[in-house]
Parts: structure tokens; C-alpha cells; sequence
């Protein structure tokens, strides 16, 4: 899983005199490929976030970086010195006081500079809608630069070309001549062998992460860091491969396919090991890693094949398109600005995806609710049927470590659909009382209105 949002939070400057960029935050430039009918410009912030700013803002925090730079410790003179460079570079005339007005109400509010007085700004922490959460570094910057730099030359057209042709035919190898539902039954059955294969799972998940950043250092991007997390309840590796932004559409593509490219050089691994030694966990594990790519490539949640749709089109987060177009196209309500901004095929395509996503996800959580019930007893008389098999087995440490790891595995997902229910819940809860309070406050000003105008008449 490749992530563009994993930089953790750093400090703010508490001690500026002066309007400043917030510490850490770095001006990228304009979105290439972007879906946008005014291309956005792109800040990375603090805390990895990527901020998208129209032309007039981002030339302003470039003129204020610029400014300051100078050195010069008088605030007023660095409004006026920004107002001018601004002026120079839009052609449009710009004050101080229009610059200390775009600074304390549109950038300091998204935590890319200071206040004009030098205050920190408070940013609120981002939560993505399904977003990888409980992030723990693995692999500092350094380290994900080291090992990215020995992959990288894989990303070559010939190396591509060839690894990909290798794949096809470890593919074809594999199930045209052997019996890989034989070899799934006798690992299961087997506890070494149980516990041999999540291990080569593990050692696939961690390579696929190893392809998105070599394919981000290819493109002359910097790959960020390596870690694992929780995607809402699974355990998942992920790569800081935000500074993508700064490639053009394809190549956030191939930074998107780097990690399904990885997968099918491990295959290529697990069948020559396979030839080599005739181990049946080693098929097992191909079938296992093909299930894993198209799991990935599954354009619903935020697993590489979302990402490819978004940068396909050029909009970095989908989600935040679901509202607005569900409005129009189920409402009937005129379309939202955030839709007016986008080109014709960009927003079309979009339309498709939310369309299409968002009635599978409601069927297939409708499903699993509606067997929520059948579906825990049967967990439950699994793993009790796993439980007592481990405690009489003649080899009890392998047997009861692959009972409580196969147990963890099939409580994740009712966990899983238990808490989607709760944020779905919560969100609605959240959304009724936003509405209330709306109507609340409207009731409240007509009130105020119908009080005033008696007095107006007597009074004229």
C-alpha cells in the first residue's frame, strides 16, 4: 500500500517575529497531468500533507519565502517588499495589508505560514476518509533512499520487458503443471508449513512496499519512509511516496504498479525455489501473492488501484467527490463548484467510479451484515475446533501458534465490518447535528428578523 499522506507531525516555529513558511513546508509547483481546468500548485506541508493552492496563494507564499530570506527583521517592510514581488509577478497591484489579509485568512488557517504577527497557526490533525492509521516507522528516509536505489534499475525498459515476460511464464508454469489446490491442502494441514507461509505473505507484502519506492526513486522522486499500520483493522505495510506530486501522470502510474511489479518478481522467486526443492508452501504462496495483486488493484478503497485511478485522472482524493456527485446525479441539485472545477473527462470518470464503488461497497456491507450473526457463530466454532486440535496435537507449539494466528485472521474481519458501521453511524450522527444546528441558527435569525421589523414601521 502505497501512501502520499505519512510524514509525521513536527513543530511549529513558536519564536518568528514575522509572517514565515512553517517549518518543514516546501513549495512543489504546479500538479502535472492534473484533472483541474486551473491546474492547482502544490505545497507540501509540515506534517506531509499536500496542500493544493490556486496561482494567486502559491505565488504569494513564494514571494513571502523569497522576502524572507533577505533577512531583514522589520515586519511591516517584509508586507510591503512580498506586496511588490507579488505585484511584479501577477501584474495585479497588491498592498501590504492585501498580503497580511491573504496570510492571516487563507494561509495561516491551512498551516502553511505563520500569522502576520509570527503566531503559529493551529492545524487541525487530517483524517482521511479510510485512511492508514496507527503508523510505525520501520525505515527512516535514509534507509527507504538505500534500499530503493538497489531496485531501482529494474524499472529499465529491457529489465522491465524481460522480468515481465519471466512472470507471465512462471505463471503459465505454474498452473498449467502443477496442482496448486493439493499444495494449498497440505500446507493447512501442516502446522510448520501454516506458519512458513504467513512468513513468505509478510515477506511479499514488505517487498511490494520496496517496488513503490524504487519506482518513485526511477522518476527522480524522493521516496519518504517505510513503516506498518492499521487499515481499519488489518495490518498493513505502507511508503511515503508523496513527493510523486512532483512527477507527471505517468510517472505516479508506474510509482502506483511498482509494488503489483515487486509482487510478480517475488513470484518469479517462489517458483524457482519451488523447481529447486518441490516445497508445497512455496506453490501456495504464488497462489496467495496472485490473490494479493488483484486484491490490490481493486479500485474501491485506498490500495493501489485507487491510486491509479486518481492519478489516471489527475484528482488526488476521490473520496471527497462522493457527496457532490451523488448530489447531482441522485438529488438532482445543481453541481458543486468543487465538480465545476474539473474538466469534462476528469469529472466523468469520476462520476463513473463514484457511481460504481459506492453501490458495491453498499451491497457487499449489506451482505456481511445480514450475516453478521451466521458469520460469528462460524468463527467461533472454527476457532474453538482449532483451539482444541492444537492442545492434543503431538507438536503443540507450531499447532497452537498457527491456531491463534489463523483465529486473529478471521476475527479481523468482523471486526472489520463492525467498525465501518460505527464510522458510518458516527458520520451520520455527526451530519444530523450539523443540520440541526444549521436550522437551528436559521430559526434563530428569522426570529431576529421578525422582531425588528415592527420596530422599523413604527419608527418611519
Amino acid at each position: 500500500m502505497s501512501t502520499r499522506v505519512s510524514a509525521p507531525d513536527r513543530e511549529n516555529p513558536s519564536g518568528a517575529a514575522e509572517a514565515a513558511l512553517t517549518e518543514g513546508t516546501e513549495l512543489v509547483g504546479e500538479f502535472g497531468g492534473s484533472g483541474y481546468r486551473v491546474p492547482p500548485q502544490l505545497v507540501y506541508r509540515f506534517d506531509g500533507q499536500v496542500i493544493q493552492l490556486p496561482p494567486i496563494l502559491y505565488q504569494a507564499v513564494k514571494a513571502l519565502k523569497e522576502c524572507g530570506a533577505d533577512d531583514d527583521p522589520r515586519g511591516g517592510e517584509l508586507m510591503s517588499r512580498t506586496a511588490e514581488r507579488l505585484s511584479e509577478r501577477t501584474g495585479r497591484e497588491f498592498t501590504a495589508d492585501h498580503v497580511t489579509f491573504l496570510i492571516d485568512q487563507k494561509l495561516a488557517p491551512l498551516g502553511v505560514t505563520t500569522y502576520s504577527d509570527g503566531s503559529p497557526p493551529a492545524v487541525p490533525k487530517a483524517n482521511p476518509f479510510l485512511a492508514l492509521r496507527f503508523r510505525t516507522v520501520l525505515l527512516s528516509e535514509r534507509a527507504t533512499w538505500a534500499v530503493s536505489g538497489a531496485f531501482a534499475w529494474l524499472f529499465r525498459p529491457l529489465v522491465l520487458v524481460l522480468c515481465l515476460t519471466a512472470v507471465v511464464l512462471a505463471e503459465i508454469w505454474v498452473f498449467m503443471t502443477r496442482s496448486v489446490g493439493a499444495a494449498m491442502a497440505d500446507v493447512l494441514t501442516v502446522p510448520t508449513s501454516g506458519l512458513l507461509l504467513i512468513l513468505l505473505i509478510l515477506a511479499s507484502a514488505a517487498f511490494h512496499e520496496i517496488g513503490h519506492a524504487s519506482a518513485c526513486r526511477y522518476g527522480k522522486a524522493v521516496p519518504g519512509r517505510m513503516g506498518c499500520g492499521i487499515y481499519l483493522v488489518w495490518p498493513a505495510f505502507y511508503t511515503d511516496v508523496t513527493d510523486s506530486y512532483r512527477l507527471g501522470r505517468a510517472g505516479r502510474i508506474r510509482t502506483d504498479l511498482g509494488g503489483v511489479y515487486f509482487n510478480g518478481l517475488f513470484l518469479i522467486a517462489l517458483v524457482a525455489l519451488h523447481m529447486y526443492t518441490g516445497h508445497p508452501v512455496l506453490l501456495a504462496a504464488v497462489v496467495i501473492t496472485n490473490l494479493e495483486i488483484v486484491y490490490q488493484l481493486l479500485p474501491t478503497l485506498r490500495f493501489d488501484g485507487y491510486y491509479i485511478v486518481a492519478d489516471l485522472v489527475g484528482i488526488p482524493d476521490l473520496f471527497k467527490y462522493i457527496g457532490p456527485i451523488l448530489k447531482r446525479a441522485v438529488l438532482r441539485r445543481p453541481p458543486d463548484e468543487r465538480l465545476e472545477a474539473l474538466k469534462r473527462w476528469p469529472q466523468l470518470l469520476v462520476t463513473v467510479w463514484v457511481l460504481t464503488v459506492i453501490p458495491v461497497l453498499a451491497v457487499q456491507l449489506g451482505i456481511i451484515v445480514a450475516r453478521l450473526p451466521e458469520l460469528a457463530g462460524s468463527i467461533w466454532r472454527t476457532s474453538g475446533a482449532m483451539v482444541e486440535r492444537a492442545a492434543t496435537s503431538d507438536s503443540p507449539v507450531p499447532d497452537v501458534a498457527l491456531a491463534g494466528v489463523q483465529t486473529l485472521f478471521l476475527l479481523l474481519p468482523l471486526a472489520g465490518v463492525l467498525l465501518i458501521l460505527w464510522q458510518l453511524v458516527s458520520a451520520l450522527v455527526r451530519l444530523l447535528r450539523k443540520r440541526r444546528a444549521a436550522k437551528s441558527d436559521r430559526d434563530a435569525l428569522f426570529a431576529g428578523s421578525g422582531a425588528a421589523r415592527p420596530a422599523v414601521r413604527d419608527g418611519s
